[in-house]
């Protein structure tokens, strides 16, 4: 899987998929009318194997805008990366007039971390029920590679849709920056999704994993 590009409907109905399908390969169909998709275990264990394994660096010169300002429009369609993944991960939704389908005003969401059924309503006081997860946290990445990346790389990860889902607000602020080995999704039927796209993300950017974190990310391949 590293070394290449997933479509950006695998990434949805990846969201979907449970133990089983990651095993069988079996797709799962995904809510934004992506198709069908399936994760070969047996491909994200062979490629968690060629990761290196070194310890946690020091988050020494982190910050957030090491990685670029948030939700660049770094594929110049017009919209920021914050909507093109809403517009991509919501259903049914509706969009602000005059912006060309692009500022997502409502929709639906089903949240592959509890399997909740979320309504999302743009405002101040009701965004934040619905955030864009890092699936590879970007204070993890700074510890564990990135923080030796050029500006341009580093903006591109934190922009790349393979690592990025719409997800529960309140799960993603507990989650902070967390790896495997201190954080995985409550839904144990997304875990085997969750470890294989992680594994996908850093084998794609050359970002290694802490012994205790791929021995978390053995387990839950184990029980898929």
């Amino acid at each position: 899987m590293g070394g290449r590009k997933i479509a950006a409907g695998v990434f949805a109905a990846m969201m979907l998929a449970g133990c089983g399908a990651l095993e069988t390969g079996v797709g799962a169909q995904d809510g934004s009318g992506g198709g069908d998709a399936a994760v070969n275990v047996k491909e994200a264990r062979a490629d968690l194997d060629r990761l290196d394994v070194k310890g946690r660096a020091p988050m020494t010169g982190y910050d957030r805008d090491e990685f670029g300002p948030a939700w660049s429009d770094v594929d110049h369609n017009g919209c920021d990366t914050r909507n093109d993944i809403l517009k991509r991960d919501l259903e049914g939704e509706t969009f602000k007039e005059g912006t060309h389908d692009c500022i997502v005003l409502t929709g639906t969401l089903e949240d592959p971390y509890t399997g909740k059924t979320i309504e999302f309503e743009r405002g101040q006081d009701t965004s934040t029920k619905v955030q864009i997860d890092h699936v590879v946290a970007l204070a993890d990445a700074w510890q564990k590679g990135a923080r030796n990346w050029k500006a341009d790389r580093r903006k591109e990860f934190a922009n790349d849709p393979l690592n990025l889902m719409a997800v529960d607000g309140p799960l993603n602020g507990q989650k902070g920056a967390g790896d495997a080995a201190t954080w995985l999704p409550p839904r144990r039927a997304y875990r085997c999704a969750y470890v294989a796209r992680q594994i996908d993300i850093k084998a794609e950017y050359d970002l290694w994993v802490t012994t205790a974190e791929k021995a978390a990310m053995e387990k839950v391949l184990d029980d898929c």
